[in-house]
Order: structure tokens, then C-alpha cells, then sequence
């Protein structure tokens, strides 16, 4: 009798105790936190304490040491973690779509076995850097500079700089895109504790402040090629912006729950504010956006999980998403009125986070770009 062979993806129950643990560590202890985070960082702990529920694992199958998690379960977990802290959401978002999942697609055995477990138990922390002082939207501006070590095959001084790296100022291990020719990009493994990586500085951010965006140069760095064309490399975020349309969704809902709240409870002219037809047209406008939202963002994830053409469909669910969030959290803050812009009543801390998604993994303009060139073809 021949054996079954066996999944290295994850099953529906297995899934959906990942997801209950998800939700109780954002109850339990993202959203009590998610204020003082802001005042200064994400806790150095804390990807550990993601990597001990699975958020780590998410998109690495199981024969490599992940959990082989669907899209589907991925998008879930950043709209969970979105609403107790975005800038949370945001870097185990890109942890994921871009770090772990580039071991997978492109890293050779060696790479794998050297960094792959640190990367999942959380000992490695980990950032994906691509943009540059003049290398945003328009990705193949790239400058910096990656040249083979003649003394050491596999292995390229790399010089440049980036910015606006997310988790930059903290990771051990950050995947580079490098030009390797005048038309050629491609990416390396850049260790941070070496003497050419230098830290230049932490950039303040009106949103997901508690995420550490870093800028750094690259002088002589030395990088590790993993063997992948830019297009390739780049392909990853279609996935990751399933995840930002996720975590927008979060944000949504979260600020959607504080204005239904606090409208119940409000009274203003010996009258709710919910029972006031102004705000029920703004409550209902949310409630709408955020269920169409949702809609946009199951579709892409099953689209991936089918392995179908999930380039309109992410962009679509990551454009919409992104600004339901804004308009969400927009009126969440005009329904509290003067205590919406208050840090403790949390709206307009949604309303800032909001903002980012707008622009990470692709601004809106790009992914209208995107949208109309597929729908011309």
C-alpha cells in the first residue's frame, strides 16, 4: 500500500486554533499595550511571543519548520493583530509576505539552514529592503550597487542606501535589493552587525510610530546572493498586499467599534448621538465600506490559495481597504468630536496608523496604475 503523502500545509482546525490564539494574545495583551508602545517601540520580546502562537510561521510550509498557513489564515492574523496595534500588524505582515516567505521562494539550503530557525522562533529579527532617498514608487531607481567578491563565490560588497525600512533599526538579518547590472536587480542577505552596515537613523512617523523605521548606508557590506531576478523578488508583494488590505480592515473595524460604542453612550440634546440621523449616515457608510472591504480582501486571499492571478484582485482589496480605513477612522474621529482627538479614547491613534496603508506595499496611485493595466489587457 502506498502511503498518503503528507501535507506541508496546514488544516482548517489547525488553522482556526492558530486564529483563537491570535485573538486572545491581541485581547490579552496587544491592545492594553498598544498605547505605551507608541510612546517609544515595539518591546524587544515580542516577536518572540509572536513566534510561540505561530506568527512567525505563517507562510513557510511545514517541511521547512513553518506552519503552511493559507493566505486566507495570513490576512486573518494581520486583521486580528490590526486592531490591537497596527504597527504590530504591519511588521509580522512583512515578516511574512517578504522575509520568511523569500527563504522559501529563492534562499538555497545553506541560507535555510543557517538563519531560517532564528527567523521563525523569533531570535532573528528580520526587515526587507528595498526603498531608497530616490527609489520609492518608481522601484527599478534603485542605486545601490552590489559587486561579486572574486575571494568569495556566492558572496557581493554591497553600496548604497535605504530609508523608510520597516523594522530596519532592529533586525539582525535585512533581505537587500541590490542592482547587480544596468538593467539587473536582484537580492542578498545582509548580516547588520558588520562594519559595513551603518545605522543612520530612526525615522519619526506620524503613524505606527511604535514600528522602528529605520535609514541605513551600506559601505563594503557584505551580502549573500540568493539567487532570484528582481521580478521575481518583487512578486512577493502581491501577498503583502493582501496583508496591508488586511491589516486597513483591522484598523476599520477596530475604529468602527469605538464609534458605535461611544455613539450609544454619547448624549447631546437630550439625545444619543446614535439615535441622531447625521451619525447613523456615517455609521452606516462605515458598515458598508468595511463589509465591501472584507469582501475584497477574502477574494485576493482565495485567489492566492487557488493559485490564481492575484495581481488585480491584491491590489484591489490593499486600494480599496487601505481607504475605507482612512474614511472609517475619519468619522470615527467626528463622531467623538473634541475627545476624538484625545490619545486615550484611541481613534485618532487609528486615524494616523490609518494612513500608512495608504502608502506601504504600493500607494494607492500605483495600485490604480496596476488596476487599469489589467483591466486593459
Amino acid at each position: 500500500m502506498i502511503a498518503e503523502p503528507v501535507s506541508q500545509h496546514a488544516t482548517p482546525a489547525e488553522e482556526a486554533a492558530f486564529l483563537d490564539r491570535v485573538k486572545k494574545f491581541v485581547d490579552d495583551y496587544v491592545w492594553p499595550n498598544s498605547l505605551a508602545w507608541e510612546n517609544d517601540q515595539l518591546p524587544l520580546d515580542v516577536f518572540k511571543r509572536c513566534a510561540e502562537i505561530g506568527l512567525m510561521q505563517m507562510t513557510v510550509p511545514k517541511n521547512l519548520g513553518g506552519h503552511g498557513y493559507s493566505c486566507k489564515a495570513y490576512a486573518e492574523a494581520c486583521r486580528l493583530l490590526a486592531t490591537g496595534d497596527p504597527a504590530l500588524s504591519m511588521n509580522v505582515a512583512a515578516i511574512n509576505a517578504l522575509c520568511t516567505a523569500h527563504f522559501v521562494e529563492f534562499a538555497h539550503p545553506e541560507q535555510r539552514e543557517k538563519y531560517l530557525p532564528g527567523c521563525l522562533s523569533g531570535d532573528i529579527q528580520l526587515a526587507w529592503g528595498l526603498t531608497e532617498p530616490d527609489a520609492g514608487s518608481d522601484a527599478r531607481q534603485v542605486k545601490t550597487v552590489a559587486e561579486p567578491m572574486a575571494d568569495k563565490p556566492g558572496y557581493w560588497k554591497i553600496n548604497g542606501q535605504k530609508m523608510f525600512i520597516t523594522n530596519g533599526g532592529r533586525a539582525q538579518l535585512i533581505i537587500i535589493i541590490a542592482r547587480t547590472g544596468e538593467k539587473e536587480l536582484s537580492a542578498f542577505l545582509v548580516e547588520t552587525d558588520q562594519p559595513g552596515f551603518k545605522l543612520t537613523g530612526r525615522i519619526p512617523t506620524v503613524g505606527v510610530k511604535a514600528s522602528w523605521t529605520a535609514q541605513f548606508e551600506l559601505v563594503d557590506a557584505v551580502g549573500w546572493h540568493t539567487p532570484c531576478t528582481f521580478e521575481q523578488a518583487i512578486g512577493l508583494l502581491q501577498r503583502g498586499r493582501v496583508g496591508i488590505a488586511a491589516m486597513a480592515l483591522g484598523i476599520a473595524e477596530r475604529a468602527q467599534e469605538l464609534a458605535l460604542a461611544y455613539s450609544k453612550q454619547r448624549e447631546q440634546f437630550n439625545r444619543r448621538l446614535c439615535d441622531m440621523q447625521s451619525v447613523q449616515n456615517m455609521l452606516a457608510d462605515s458598515e458598508m465600506e468595511i463589509e465591501a472591504a472584507r469582501l475584497l480582501v477574502d477574494k485576493a486571499a482565495r485567489i492566492y490559495d487557488d493559485h490564481g492571478d492575484v495581481v488585480k484582485a491584491a491590489s484591489m482589496a490593499k486600494l480599496y481597504s487601505s481607504e475605507t480605513a482612512n474614511r472609517v477612522t475619519n468619522r470615527a474621529i467626528q463622531i467623538h468630536g473634541g475627545r476624538g482627538m484625545v490619545p486615550e479614547h484611541r481613534v485618532e491613534k487609528l486615524w494616523r496608523d490609518a494612513k500608512l496603508t495608504e502608502i506601504g506595499e504600493g500607494c494607492s496611485e500605483i495600485q490604480r496604475m496596476i488596476i487599469a493595466k489589467q483591466a486593459l489587457r
